[in-house]
């Protein structure tokens, strides 16, 4: 592996574990065992590490947020999405741990999270648009605009609140929370399908 990439790797490590603003890049040195300078060399300071590391998180999700127009999606596949999100978000989570005052730190990093922010939210429109095409979901428009803004608030912060009330941060309990927030908007079946996904998702 190249001394960047190992580099990349122990900085996402040592973020995640102690937060940001507790780690230095003289401890990411130490932790891999080189010099300060041959760090330097590859990362002028910490915020080109942060600033490559959320790149790296934008190329990891950019597939899951361009999704096929014409894919025919059945009712785990939106669940699965939601997942995978999860997921992402989670092997990343340090830059959602203290994001406000991360981003009023590095304003290039507030820029790119708007832009990633703003295509999260076209790709659950259209995904919640998609099911109302269907016939699955009967909310008008300014309604799930707000679902929208229910959903993403959910996924970005979800994992820290549970960190927060004790307990050890799980990607399933976000993705329920996230499909009893669309339950209540769905036509009769689907919400009683979507609800018994849910409950036999968390119990897996």
């Amino acid at each position: 592996m190249k001394t960047r990439d190992r580099i990349l790797d122990t900085a996402l490590q040592l973020f995640n574990q102690r937060g940001e603003p507790n780690v230095s890049t003289l401890e990411i040195s130490n932790e891999l065992e080189i010099s300060p300078g041959n760090l330097y060399y590859h990362f002028h300071g910490k915020e080109p590490l942060v600033m490559a590391l959320f790149e790296r998180f934008q190329q990891d999700v950019a597939p899951l947020l361009d999704p096929p127009l014409d894919a025919r999606l059945g009712a785990e596949d939106y669940w699965l999405f939601l997942h995978l999100i999860v997921e992402r978000l989670a092997q990343y989570r340090f830059l959602f741990q203290d994001l406000s005052n991360l981003a009023g730190r590095l304003p290039k990093l507030a820029h790119g999270v708007r832009l990633w922010l703003n295509a999260l939210k076209r790709t659950l429109a259209a995904l919640l648009a998609r099911l109302k095409a269907e016939q699955q979901l009967v909310s008008d428009t300014q309604a799930l605009g707000l679902l929208v803004e229910q959903i993403t608030l959910t996924l970005l912060f979800s994992l820290d609140y549970q960190h927060i009330l004790g307990n050890e941060a799980d990607s399933r309990v976000v993705v329920f929370q996230v499909m009893m927030l669309v339950a209540p908007h769905l036509t009769d079946g689907t919400r009683q399908v979507t609800e018994r996904l849910a409950l036999r998702y968390l119990d897996n």
